[in-house]
């Protein structure tokens, strides 16, 4: 599990995702491995994305589903609003190429 994140650094992650549209969407099958590959892989480029979950999903469903997707990418859950969720995760390989989402202390 990714270390717990302060209420201050999630605040500062849900700025940052303000403006993303939604990286990977989750089909009526749910969570399958090719999805939850395509997040992590999403994840490791990213670093912070928007996820789109199904249609025709109760509000409990859906945050079951959420939380699910949080553990199988190895991903903090930030935000949950409707069909759309924000997954962070730090990027594990060192790509200097790409900054790193730096969190307040």
């Amino acid at each position: 599990m990714p270390p717990s994140l302060s209420n201050r650094a999630r605040a500062h992650l849900r700025g940052l995702a303000h403006h993303l549209d939604p990286v990977v969407t989750v089909g009526a099958a749910g969570l399958t491995d090719g999805v939850a590959r395509a997040i992590t892989v999403a994840l490791e480029d990213h670093e912070l994305i928007k996820v789109q979950l199904p249609k025709g999903l109760a509000p409990a469903e859906r945050a079951a589903l959420a939380e699910r997707i949080a553990a199988a990418t190895d991903s903090a859950l930030i935000h949950r609003i409707g069909r759309r969720i924000v997954l962070y995760r730090a990027r594990q390989r060192n790509d200097r190429s790409r900054p790193r989402i730096e969190l307040p202390g």
